[in-house]
């Protein structure tokens, strides 16, 4: 028998599979200061980048299930990977039957809406994890919107590692930034508008900056994606009415409590409590 969701009032849901949702959440939080949030970090199965659709779809199902369970009635995927491979199937399939009152949202489809104002060339590229590229959710979703943009796309394999490793300054990290910029526009002369399709890489904003050629628009996910859940709310009195406003943050981790609030410091200006749960 399946367990009964508690219908009280909760805090909006953020999940991600490691330490990049919280350049998210700390936009959403810039925001929608008001509202109570609770932010899951599966950081020990991370990075879900490299897994199949089957196993991300999975593991972002468990992790939607424990935020629903916990009391929220929306959950933001603040993944990239997520929102490619489990959204549309978390929505189509598997809302319905756990509550079709609540909602799930990712951050592939807010960043997207703009690009049809950034990019003058019509060109744009993306560059994301390997999963997230090779789910072509980016050119799909913006060519629902605007057809007559060309999407191109690069996998960055290894700046998950190297923002997670605190190597996001280091010397070694000009070398795998320039890489993965270069073969990017290799790809196609004539992009004037860059996505990071991925929560970590605001990370390294300052030398993706420093590698990326003038006249190249940067695209981050934070504040779209903020922008747009406060819209959300607004145009959805009915979900907005169920999200508790005490301005509270809570986080949870599936990888030992130490290793989360030491990485954590990396994302965010605060220092954090965390309490370790299982999914």
């Amino acid at each position: 028998m399946k367990q009964k969701l508690p219908s009280s009032p909760g805090p909006i849901g953020v999940f991600d599979s490691g330490y990049g949702g919280l350049t998210i959440l700390s936009k959403i939080r810039e925001a929608l200061p008001e509202y109570d949030y609770v932010y899951l970090g599966d950081n020990a199965r991370a990075p879900y980048g490299t897994r199949s659709f089957e196993v991300v779809y999975e593991f972002t199902l468990q992790a939607v299930t424990k935020l629903f369970e916990m009391g929220c009635h929306l959950v933001i995927l603040a993944c990239n990977t997520a929102s490619a491979k489990a959204l549309r199937s978390i929505q189509i399939n598997d809302l319905p039957h756990l509550d079709p009152a609540r909602r799930v949202l990712g951050v592939i489809r807010p960043t997207v809406e703009c690009i049809g104002n950034i990019t003058r060339s019509r060109h744009v590229g993306v560059l994301a994890t390997g999963g997230t590229i090779k789910s072509e959710s980016y050119p799909l979703e913006i060519h629902k919107l605007f057809p007559d943009i060309k999407v191109s796309g690069e996998a960055c394999p290894l700046w998950v590692s190297l923002v997670e490793n605190n190597e996001a300054q280091g010397d070694g990290t000009d070398y795998f930034i320039r890489k993965y910029i270069n073969e990017l526009l290799a790809k196609d002369r004539e992009i004037d508008t860059a996505i990071l399709g991925c929560t970590h890489y605001p990370i390294l904003l300052p030398k993706i900056r420093q590698y990326m050629p003038d006249g190249i628009t940067i695209v981050s996910q934070g504040k779209l994606v903020a922008d747009s859940l406060k819209d959300y709310l607004r145009r959805h009195p009915e979900i907005d009415a169920k999200c508790t406003q005490g301005g509270e943050c809570t986080y949870y981790t599936t990888e030992a409590e130490e290793k989360f609030v030491e990485s954590a410091s990396i994302f965010l200006n605060e220092a954090v409590t965390v309490q370790r749960i299982e999914l």
